[in-house]
């Protein structure tokens, strides 16, 4: 059904985990598209009363952007890709069943976002957190917009403007994962959650997560005017494009001389 995502649906949990394990799970358009779908339609599905969202392998949750597709992009593409990005979250928002991030390794960038849009997080010690964005040339817009309301102005701009990772440690320690587990037991702890959620009146919990969207809402639609504005601002600069392929230059030298 899927090629990117593998879903399934046991004892009223869905579980989506993306499923591009040779770029830690890194997502390109295709990708997004399918987890806005599958998202969806677990949202529809009267079977399943909460969701886990992950990813595959032991390394990622996922890598955020994948910088193969974003390397290229002109004013044009820079402005639908941040139109792809508000119908993912969209669907997100939109769940009237909650929604668990089992991070199982990294979470960068983009899917930092996604993490912290989920309603309750379980992560180990050695997960990593952070927006880097600026480290790829990329402005940040939705990221600082959550940040800032989970966290405060203050460590916002510092993980915005630094770009630097958080690892678990940090991250249960401010609030962002709110289980820290064995690596080995985020798997099984964020089904534990999921079932305690899945138990709780159905309609009471659609009502109070459509309230937190709707708190939430004027935020939301102004970080993504904001996003498309610097996006396509920093494209027509040619600064993401030459960041993009130094890093790509640099890592091939990395590999030749290993």
């Amino acid at each position: 059904m899927y090629d990117f995502l593998i879903t399934d649906i046991k004892d009223a949990i869905g579980t989506i985990t993306l499923n591009r394990p040779a770029v830690l799970n890194a997502w390109h358009s295709p990708m997004r598209k399918e987890l806005a779908k599958a998202l969806n339609a677990m949202n529809a599905d009267d079977s399943v009363r909460a969701v886990i969202l992950t990813g595959s392998g032991d390394r990622a949750f996922s890598a955020g952007q994948d910088l193969n597709e974003t390397k290229s992009f002109d004013t044009a593409r820079a402005g639908d890709w941040v139109e792809e990005w508000r119908n993912l979250y969209a669907a997100i928002r939109g769940m009237n069943k909650p929604l668990i991030a089992a991070l199982n390794g990294v979470a960068a960038g983009s899917a930092f976002q996604v993490a912290l849009q989920c309603d309750i997080r379980v992560g180990h010690a050695a997960s990593r957190m952070g927006q880097p964005e600026i480290n790829s040339g990329i402005a940040s817009t939705l990221g600082p917009w959550l940040m800032n309301q989970m966290l405060g102005l203050s460590r916002t701009i510092e993980l915005t403007l630094t770009g630097r990772m958080m690892d678990g440690d940090e991250c249960y320690r401010i609030g962002l994962i709110h289980h820290l587990v064995p690596a080995d037991q985020v798997a099984a702890k964020a089904r534990e959650v999921a079932a305690e959620l899945a138990a709780k009146p159905p309609v009471a919990m659609a009502l109070n997560k459509r309230r937190f969207a709707e708190m939430t809402d004027a935020g939301f639609k102004d970080a993504v005017a904001a996003g498309s504005r610097n996006q396509k601002e920093a494209y027509a600069s040619g600064e993401p494009q030459r960041m993009m392929e130094e890093f790509f230059a640099t890592r091939a030298r990395r590999k030749q001389s290993a």
